[in-house]
């Protein structure tokens, strides 16, 4: 008796290269269908703030809380719109430099309180409303954030008072 063999197809591992445009693609993906929407709401609303007039009331109004920072108070529309996307606040940061509403130590203390608090809305609808963790500690977990970004702008100050920046 002869044994016939049947050749087994060997699998050929995927090539760094289709690894990585795979990848490319993914996050392309990411982008488009889940940052950028963000980001453009964040934009579109400090638009809105600045058209209606309301950011100079948001800016009357939240002086106090954001003097405490050494920021004016206008400086709340940057965190209002890393809020939506932490690009959006970095954006809007920027944006409040050109125009002249932030000087450059003001910019540059906004950007670690946008990184630290934004796109808080994606990812607690992406991450915990999805999991379905206990819904007692979600305000816990949104403050924690909250927390880390005004943290963040008193080291922040702190630095650029030493560096003579400020």
């Amino acid at each position: 008796m002869s044994e016939q063999k049947t050749a087994v197809p060997v699998k050929q591992k995927a090539s760094i290269v289709d690894v990585f445009l795979k990848g490319c693609a993914k996050g392309f993906k990411v982008g488009i269908e889940n940052i950028t929407p963000a980001m453009i709401l964040g934009y579109v609303l400090v638009y809105i703030l600045k058209e209606t007039g309301l950011m100079d009331l948001l800016g009357v109004v939240m002086s106090p809380v954001m003097g405490l920072f050494g920021l004016p108070g206008e400086a709340f529309a940057v965190l209002i719109s890393a809020f939506f996307a932490k690009a959006s606040g970095c954006a809007t940061a920027a944006s409040m430099y050109e125009s002249g509403a932030l000087t450059l130590g003001q910019a540059s203390m906004m950007l670690p309180a946008c990184i630290l608090m934004g796109t808080l809305i994606g990812h607690y609808a992406r991450i915990v409303l999805v999991t379905g963790s206990n819904k007692k500690w979600h305000p816990l977990m949104i403050l924690v954030c909250l927390f880390d970004a005004a943290l963040s702008l008193v080291i922040m100050r702190v630095i650029l008072v030493m560096m003579g920046v400020q």
